[in-house]
């Protein structure tokens, strides 16, 4: 009697367990190409695979420490305290491809943040352009056609995966422009 009981129980489970590889493949499938990639997060080093903002917005970043345009930290992160609950994830990628980064993770970690309060997800230090850029800034250059050409230089993706936007560093985060294309970018499903 419990034998045929359980028998039930026991071809679910069995069944639960051999959908879980498809499942598996069908998350990986669910990740846009441009996401499949892991980058090391700045305050640890620890690997993030940036499969895990798939469906979400981005607004990509190529930060710097000491230059003109660091303040733009305050207007990222206003965005992202502002859109973060619709889709949008901010990226900071700092790069000392225009010589304007420090060597030390940590004081870039503490610039961001504890003097700009950054809480949106910063990453090591990364190649932005040349042979050397890391293949996430390959494929964002490649989608656009321009690669960044100073500090602060953004990418709008889509929920998607796919590259709507190129905005050079003059673009302030929060001015008109940016914001109807994420607020237009957030629209969509």
């Amino acid at each position: 009697m419990i034998r045929t009981t359980l028998l039930p129980a026991v071809s679910a489970l069995a069944a639960l367990f051999l959908s879980l590889p498809a499942a598996a493949q069908a998350g990986a499938a669910t990740c846009p190409a441009l996401l499949q990639h892991t980058v090391p997060r700045l305050q640890d080093d620890k690997p993030q695979a940036l499969c895990q903002y798939a469906g979400k917005v981005l607004l990509v970043v190529n930060t710097a420490s000491y230059c003109g345009y660091t303040p733009q930290y305050q207007g990222l992160e206003a965005l992202h305290a502002k859109y973060a609950a619709r889709g949008l994830v901010v990226m900071g990628f700092p790069s000392n491809d225009f010589n304007q980064e420090d060597a030390d993770a940590g004081k870039i970690a503490e610039l961001c943040f504890n003097t700009y309060g950054v809480k949106f997800p910063m990453f090591a230090k990364t190649a932005v352009k040349g042979a050397q850029a890391h293949a996430l800034y390959q494929s964002l250059t490649q989608a656009t056609g321009k690669a960044p050409s100073w500090n602060f230089n953004k990418y709008l993706v889509d929920r998607q995966g796919k590259v709507v936007a190129h905005y050079g560093s003059r673009v302030e985060p929060t001015g008109r422009e940016l914001t109807s294309a994420i607020e237009k970018a957030l629209g969509r499903p």
